[in-house]
């Protein structure tokens, strides 16, 4: 069998990843000392790392995330910040997950609680959990759409099998017609079966009057909050610390 027809073959079962590496193997010599068996697992395992970057690739482009560049390593532990960093460590290894427990990230505005969100997220992703990001008022007019056109279902059961779902900026916008009801039925299919992280301005001791509905804010507090990992971020502005370090000179 020639090298062509063997190529050929690879290409014909869509071996992208294994292609590349038989074409690297027949053009370095330093291949050929090496045994069947070595080259074979090389070859294999050049295949299902190519598959893996591809599915991370598909996941991120599926799951909205804004800032897919945002990692856990670059985040800034600046003491005015106060950010536990043996909290983060800990919640990067994903454990929060497996156990469908949740996160909520707090603070002011430009704290950098979507960047933290985003960077767990990140990572869960590389892990190969499926993710999906949305903001909390552009969820809840899509419910109101569904419900209207008769596709609330569909919608329900999209947002219940994400292993992980950020629910970014909840509270900027007023809790308005049956929001706070809309928004326990995905909280409701997803509690003790995936994981979900809510950025908030609001502090969660003001998430019951925000609410304004005092039976589905127990319902909600009960089953996000009591399940929860906290990170309370402080100090100024990112967006302002950042726009002053690129006007320093150094």
């Amino acid at each position: 069998m020639t090298h062509a027809q063997l190529t050929e073959k690879i290409i014909q079962l869509g071996y992208q990843g294994l292609k590349e590496a038989y074409q690297r193997q027949s053009e370095d010599i330093a291949y050929h000392s090496m045994s069947f068996e070595e080259r074979l697992y090389q070859l294999l395992d050049a295949q299902e790392i190519f598959l893996k970057n591809k599915r991370i690739t598909m996941n991120h482009r599926l799951s909205k995330i804004k800032d897919k560049q945002a990692a856990l390593d670059a985040i800034d532990y600046r003491p005015d910040r106060r950010i536990d960093k043996a909290q983060i460590q800990s919640l990067s290894q994903l454990n929060f997950i497996e156990a469908r427990q949740n996160v909520i990230i707090t603070g002011k505005t430009g704290t950098g609680k979507s960047y933290v969100a985003q960077a767990l997220a990140n990572r869960a992703i590389y892990d190969g959990y499926r993710v999906y990001y949305t903001r909390a008022p552009s969820l809840l007019e899509e419910i109101r759409i569904s419900r209207i056109d008769g596709s609330y279902t569909n919608l329900l059961r999209k947002y219940s099998r994400f292993k992980l779902l950020i629910l970014d900026d909840f509270g900027v916008a007023p809790i308005v017609d049956d929001d706070a009801i809309n928004l326990f039925e995905i909280i409701e299919d997803r509690t003790n079966i995936n994981s979900t992280i809510i950025t908030s301005q609001l502090p969660v001791s003001e998430w019951y009057s925000y609410l304004n509905n005092n039976t589905i804010a127990d319902a909600i507090l009960d089953r996000i909050v009591y399940s929860s990992h906290r990170i309370e971020l402080e100090g100024e502005s990112m967006r302002k610390v950042n726009a002053v370090s690129k006007n320093v000179d150094y």
